[in-house]
């Protein structure tokens, strides 16, 4: 086991006095990353728990969040998608505790692009995003199937 200056845990595969391969690290605030390791950077397949219980299995590059992967918030929300340098990017669905959910495209971690976000009560906006807002041409369907068209 090796113990760095900042109380932080690792335990697993060294190459050239650097993490490499499978290894545990843990931190004094209960944070711990299980995963891979390149050239003491996380690299590859790993899961990573925060303190506050949000957890992150998926996959890294460089230390970052880097492609594929599911977040889970601490309270309740979810994102299963594409990632890129610790950002949501890509396509990817996010759902909220209460029954929300936006299935689609993003940028930037935020919504842009095509994608559709229904409410629990049936309502339905189909359409394109721009900034993490509606804009552009979308159908809004309310919770008695009544369509709307338009831009916006």
């Amino acid at each position: 086991m090796y113990t760095h200056t900042d109380g932080a845990k690792y335990v697993g595969d060294w190459k050239e006095d650097k993490q490499d391969g499978h290894g545990v690290e843990t931190w004094p605030d209960g944070a711990k990353y299980t995963g891979t390791y390149v050239d003491g950077k996380k690299h590859g397949k790993g899961e990573f728990v925060w303190a506050d219980g949000s957890r992150y299995e998926g996959e890294f590059n460089d230390n970052n969040i880097h492609g594929v992967g599911v977040y889970e918030w601490a309270d309740g929300r979810q994102y299963d998608g594409e990632w890129m340098n610790n950002k949501m990017h890509g396509k990817g669905r996010f759902t909220w505790k209460d029954g929300r959910e936006y299935n689609g495209e993003y940028k930037d971690d935020k919504k842009e692009g095509f994608g559709t976000f229904t409410w629990p009560d049936g309502r339905k906006y189909v359409g394109h995003w721009r900034q993490g807002k509606q804009h552009g041409k979308g159908t809004y369907t309310t919770s008695k199937g009544e369509e709307k068209h338009g831009e916006w």
